[in-house]
Formats: C-alpha cells, sequence, structure tokens
C-alpha cells in the first residue's frame, strides 16, 4: 500500500495484473479501446467515470499500463482490504484526505500511473461534476491526465450495489490525453477550478463518445431527494479542494 513514506512495492503487479486482466477477459467480455492514447512512459492520471462497483478493477485489468486507484478507506477491511494493500491501492478519506492525494503524487513524480474516479461515488456516470483532486494531482505533478469512460458495469435500473452476472460485456474506453498548465500570475485556485473544469468537460465528452461508439447507454438514475437546509449549508462550505 502506498504510505506517506514508500511506494507501493513493485512485485505487487506481479499477481494483480494478471487478476485484473481475468476480470475482464474471463468473468467478463470486456473491450477495450483507446490504449494507444496512453503514454508509454511518464506520469499519467486515469480519470474514469463511476457506475459501479467494479469500475476501479475493470479499469485496472483494462489498461495498458499498471496503476494505483484511489479507493475509499471503507473498502479496505477483511480479506478485500488484504487485496487491496497487497495490490498497491490507495486508501482515501472521501470527507477530505490531503494524504493520500500526497501519496498519489509520489507515485507520479516517480513516473507511475494513478487511477481515480473523480465523481466520487456511483451515479449515472455522466461526469456532470467532479471533485478538484484530479485537477490537484495533475498540476502537481505534470502528469498526463487521461479520461477514462467504463460502461456496462451497470444497466438500465439496477441497484448501485448490483454486480453483474459473468459474461457480461463490459466497454472501457481511453479517450485523447488531456494536459493542464498553471498560467504565469494565475492564483492558485483558479488554476484548480480551471483544471477541474477543463477535465471534465473532457471525462464527459470522452463518455458520450463511448455511448454513441458502443451503444451501450448509462444507466437511469433515480430523482435525486430535495436536500435539507443542513445539506445545502453543507453543500456551500465545502469547495471542490476540500476533497479528494
Amino acid at each position: 500500500m502506498a504510505t506517506k513514506n514508500q511506494l507501493p512495492a513493485q512485485w505487487s503487479r506481479l499477481w494483480s495484473r494478471p487478476i485484473g486482466w481475468i476480470i475482464d477477459h474471463v468473468v467478463y467480455r470486456t473491450v477495450v479501446t483507446g490504449k494507444s492514447n496512453v503514454p508509454a512512459a511518464g506520469p499519467v492520471v486515469f480519470a474514469a467515470n463511476h457506475i459501479s462497483f467494479l469500475d476501479g478493477p475493470v479499469m485496472f485489468g483494462a489498461s495498458p499500463r499498471p496503476m494505483h486507484i484511489l479507493v475509499k478507506k471503507e473498502m479496505f477491511t477483511g480479506i478485500l482490504g488484504k487485496v487491496l494493500r497487497g495490490s498497491g491501492q490507495i486508501p482515501v478519506d472521501r470527507s477530505g484526505d490531503r494524504a493520500a492525494l500526497h501519496s498519489g503524487k509520489k507515485l507520479l513524480d516517480a513516473g507511475h500511473c494513478v487511477g481515480i474516479l473523480p465523481e466520487g461515488s456511483r451515479g449515472s456516470g455522466s461526469a456532470e461534476s467532479i471533485s478538484s483532486g484530479v485537477a490537484w494531482l495533475a498540476l502537481n505533478s505534470a502528469a498526463t491526465v487521461i479520461p477514462v469512460a467504463i460502461l456496462g458495469t451497470r444497466q438500465g435500473d439496477e441497484h448501485r450495489d448490483h454486480i453483474p452476472k459473468p459474461r457480461r460485456k463490459l466497454y472501457v474506453s481511453f479517450g485523447e490525453p488531456v494536459t493542464v498548465k498553471r498560467r504565469k500570475g494565475e492564483p492558485g485556485r483558479v488554476s484548480m477550478d480551471r483544471a477541474a473544469a477543463d477535465i471534465r468537460e473532457a471525462l464527459a465528452e470522452h463518455v458520450q463518445d463511448a455511448i454513441r461508439a458502443t451503444g451501450q447507454d448509462l444507466p437511469s438514475e433515480p430523482a435525486p431527494e430535495a436536500p435539507t437546509s443542513q445539506h445545502r449549508q453543507t453543500a456551500v462550505a465545502g469547495t471542490p479542494a476540500d476533497h479528494p
């Protein structure tokens, strides 16, 4: 597991990469496109839409390069937690976790790849909004951002906790690289907001392109409940930079 002081051991890739491939191509039938868009070397941030529990593992198995994915810390329990730690994934506290971002930056500075699901939680997967953690990683590491569209891991009105049956056809599409940089004289907050907007737009457009190319639509979502006054205050008080 990545910590503040050390990088994940390289041996973690020796067993985790084959398992990822098995999930994609033995358990499921995953169609992978756009691998040529992924730089062969150097730091890369993979930013994917999020509709299912399977999105992280499926992206991991489909990628032409090994990656370390930011995974919510609640998943690091029991056998699953041991698997995640052993495969070099990064636990993240979604209420605000700079340590996880700094672990990701350290990996990127060493030329590795980091995966993130910037929508934060499973939803429609349309990338209508994302956190700024992905922008922070890209701006502070000079990493290339690759938008990733994941389709089929949840369909129609399937529940957000639904795990599809084996042999379902899944789709993973790696989009064209996105580069974000700070502009001379631009305040840090402005750079962050601009970079996050650019990445969100690229991801949302790539998801729609993948839908048109595959014919596989995003899952349907129930209408959201009206927020309480307390929730409204939280939404106003919290900013994208506060949460990875």
